[in-house]
């Protein structure tokens, strides 16, 4: 009895096993299943909006609202995208480009980002436009490792791989333009008594602490008087008319097209005639300085990154050319006087050098990676000894400046080029 029970114990053991052994199999074979799922999917995800024949890029921007004179920028990027359809796409795939409008609202910005990812299912978002707007969408697009590429904001936030590595920006920073200001008024107005005008935001407050950054331990004397504005302000009379009072014999306008317009218009009717500095943002003149007076506007000071489609020395640049062709072609009805269709053609075409260079690896992490690799590109429209650099740690695409003035009909660019690496 003993021997015939310990006979079916071993038995009992050997079918135990087996069955513990499947078992271990199942679970095995689970356990694979799920890993090659979870490779899968994660391979799904990096080519969202990705396919053989297109690749699906979204667009925000405000086409309504306080901010809507940039919108030019965006159309600008349409025609673009129309023209490298036109010219067999990118990789073999047709551009499919989706812009909403936000309004220059970030509520709305988040909307239309949630659409644009999760409906849309686009593979990146490029050129969103506005400090308030990125900022925003930010923490999103990188949760959803959703490329959130050449944001139209030069706010230093967006030049930050480590805590952000799916934001890149495009333009120069405002915080080193800034500082460029600051070191032409040290050297050219060491007297200066200096009135802000910013808006009450991320991007006016980076203007602003790089202008007392490059100003140092003179900044407390300097600025005699700085005057926040809101973008739900209808005007900012009233900023202007503290500014005046303060006697500040040097004014700096921080504000976006609409605002500085108003900035501008508004210092000539009080009779106040300080140096003018106008952030970069808004020295277009078709959209800023004919609105707010182009005697008003004269002699106003400003810096740039892009070429002038108004100065006659680019008259027979072939970038300048192949700009006017494409004006003519792709977006007739354009403005050639504003700096947003020069904008506008630039980005789009650093975006285009961008989608080539990820020819091998198109997944939302080869185009990123694409984006933190360009050694000394040469775009169109940027003036010589002005290109695009950027790292795995440096995602500030451009960084030089060029100082002009405004002679009352165009800008004219006076000194060297400035590196906004060298004011850090």
């Amino acid at each position: 009895m003993k021997r015939r029970f310990n006979s079916r114990l071993v038995v009992w053991g050997a079918l135990m096993a087996a069955t513990a052994l499947a078992a271990r199999l199942a679970i095995l074979g689970a356990l694979a299943a799920a890993t090659t799922l979870t490779v899968v999917a994660a391979s799904a995800d990096e080519t969202t909006g990705i396919t053989d024949k297109t690749i699906k890029i979204g667009n925000i921007m405000p086409y309504s609202g306080p901010a809507s004179a940039y919108s030019q920028i965006a159309k600008t990027d349409v025609a673009y995208m129309k023209m490298l359809n036109d010219n067999g796409g990118v990789c073999g795939r047709q551009i499919d480009f989706i812009s909403y409008d936000d309004g220059y609202s970030p509520p709305k910005a988040v909307e239309q980002a949630r659409k644009l990812v999760e409906s849309d299912q686009v593979a990146l978002i490029f050129n969103s436009l506005g400090t308030p707007s990125n900022s925003a969408i930010q923490k999103y697009m990188n949760a959803k490792k959703t490329p959130q590429l050449f944001v139209a904001t030069g706010a230093s936030k967006f030049g930050d791989p480590k805590h952000f590595p799916w934001t890149m920006g495009w333009q120069p920073d405002y915080v080193s333009e800034g500082k460029i200001y600051a070191r032409y008024l040290l050297k050219n107005i060491p007297e200066a008594k200096i009135g802000v005008l910013y808006q009450n935001d991320d991007y006016g407050k980076d203007y602003l602490n790089g202008l007392k950054a490059g100003l140092g331990d003179k900044a407390s004397s300097m600025i005699v008087a700085e005057q926040p504005y809101e973008t739900s302000d209808p005007t900012v009379d009233s900023q202007m008319v503290n500014l005046k009072g303060s006697g500040a014999t040097v004014f700096f306008n921080v504000a976006t097209p609409k605002f500085a317009a108003q900035a501008i218009k508004k210092a000539a009717e009080l009779g106040w005639k300080p140096t003018q500095l106008l952030n970069s943002v808004s020295n277009s003149v078709g959209a800023v300085l004919k609105p707010a007076g182009l005697d008003a506007s004269k002699g106003v000071v400003s810096a740039l990154y892009l070429k002038d489609s108004q100065d006659p020395q680019w008259k027979d640049d072939e970038g300048m050319k192949k700009w006017n062709a494409f004006m003519d072609k792709y977006y007739p009805d354009g403005d050639k006087n504003s700096s947003f269709t020069i904008y506008g053609y630039a980005v789009s075409q650093t975006l285009e050098k961008v989608l080539k260079a990820s020819c091998g690896d198109f997944t939302h992490s080869g185009i990123m990676k694409s984006a933190a690799s360009m050694k000394d590109v040469e775009l169109d429209l940027t003036p010589p000894g002005i290109r695009v650099n950027t790292s795995a740690t440096d995602f500030y695409p451009l960084q030089d400046m060029q100082l002009i003035k405004f002679d009352g009909k165009r800008w004219e660019a006076f000194g060297d080029v400035v590196s906004g690496a060298d004011t850090q």
